[in-house]
């Protein structure tokens, strides 16, 4: 049976009259930087790429210390509010094991913490949103919302799941062989994009249990899925287009309803692309290239400094922070009640 899907309901968007309300103080956005490379016109995509969907909350970057101070004055010229972080670094045991870019992101569990936030929704710096997503913010508490990960691509060659065939993304296609492998696999979502609630009890738990736990060739993305396992509730794909399931799981995938798309395939990063790459010389990879280099290189994207009245000023933990949403205007998404629903094995 196809696991059950959080169906999410929008309401279409109205000019709000009477500037933000409380809300839009104990939301944002939220994504992560390291290091001094070209990740950071992945983010400064990303807020320009807010902008266009005309989003009402904020862009916070967990910026590591080596984040060179030209790259957050950039990010800081395009609005977003820049937030140092000290790295996280699992046990020397398991820094072998995981993918070495990988083991850097656990310094992502460092968001935990920002409680001046009620609800955050991050998102990967290689993300791009093409429609607005602000809605997700409405959806029930007490979960992590994400959308399930693919199976079927060679850095899953290590699991049983790669080597029967078997993909969450398509369940019927080939049975578990519970008689076999016992029970199937926890439900698994692609960490890139997730909904959340910051909380100090939950963060000081992480760090915790990261001392404890197994190593595992996909660091903080598995450690966050055994962690979140039993509250975890998957939403639909097109919160989180990971660009594989283009040639993985085309049947699933309607390009045009997609509100986010996830640059993650190799040679898939639009500010890196040549096209050489396997995959990369598809037609629908260079539309969604296009489509991203199309955001960054709008000027009128740009951040405007002179916003008068919607100017609002935000106490957080790191004290006050001078945040200028350009796009107060626009009316806050909202969702209707959630319901758990067997999905087709599409979904």
């Amino acid at each position: 049976m196809a696991p059950a899907i959080a169906r999410v309901t929008e309401k279409m968007a109205k000019p709000a009259t009477n500037g933000p309300g409380p809300a839009t103080l104990d939301r944002a956005y939220v994504t992560f930087l390291a290091g001094n490379g070209d990740y950071v016109k992945g983010v400064i995509g990303l807020a320009k790429g807010l902008r266009k969907v005309k989003s009402v909350y904020p862009l916070v970057v967990a910026v590591l210390p080596d984040v060179p101070p030209e790259h957050r004055r950039m990010l800081e010229e395009q609005g977003c509010i820049v937030r140092e972080i000290e790295p996280v670094y699992p046990p020397e045991n398991q820094t072998q094991f995981a993918m070495a870019y990988y083991v850097i992101n656990y310094s992502k569990l460092r968001i935990w913490e920002f409680v001046e936030y009620k609800k955050l929704i991050y998102l990967d710096g290689d993300i791009q949103v093409y429609d607005n997503i602000d809605h997700l913010f409405d959806l029930p508490d007490g979960y992590l919302y994400a959308v399930m990960d693919c199976f079927c691509e060679k850095t899953w060659s290590h699991t049983p799941q790669y080597k029967i065939g078997y993909c969450q993304q398509c369940p019927d296609k080939v049975k578990w062989p519970s008689e076999d492998l016992g029970q199937p696999p926890s439900l698994y979502f692609n960490a890139g994009m997730f909904v959340f609630e910051p909380s100090l009890r939950t963060y000081h738990d992480l760090l915790k249990k990261l001392q404890i736990t197994p190593p595992t060739p996909f660091a903080e993305q598995d450690f966050l899925n055994m962690y979140f396992k039993n509250i975890y509730r998957p939403i639909p794909l097109v919160y989180n287009l990971v660009l594989a399931m283009l040639w993985r799981h085309p049947e699933n995938v309607e390009l045009d309803k997609v509100k986010v798309v996830h640059y993650c395939a190799a040679g898939s990063k639009p500010w890196r692309y040549t096209g050489k790459e396997e995959n990369m010389e598809r037609e629908d990879i260079k539309l969604l290239v296009k489509k991203w280099w199309d955001i960054y290189n709008d000027e009128s994207l740009d951040y405007n400094r002179s916003v008068g009245m919607n100017q609002v000023n935000v106490i957080g933990a790191a004290g006050a922070v001078n945040q200028l949403q350009p796009l107060i205007a626009a009316a806050m998404s909202q969702a209707s009640a959630v319901k758990y629903v067997t999905a087709p094995s599409a979904a």
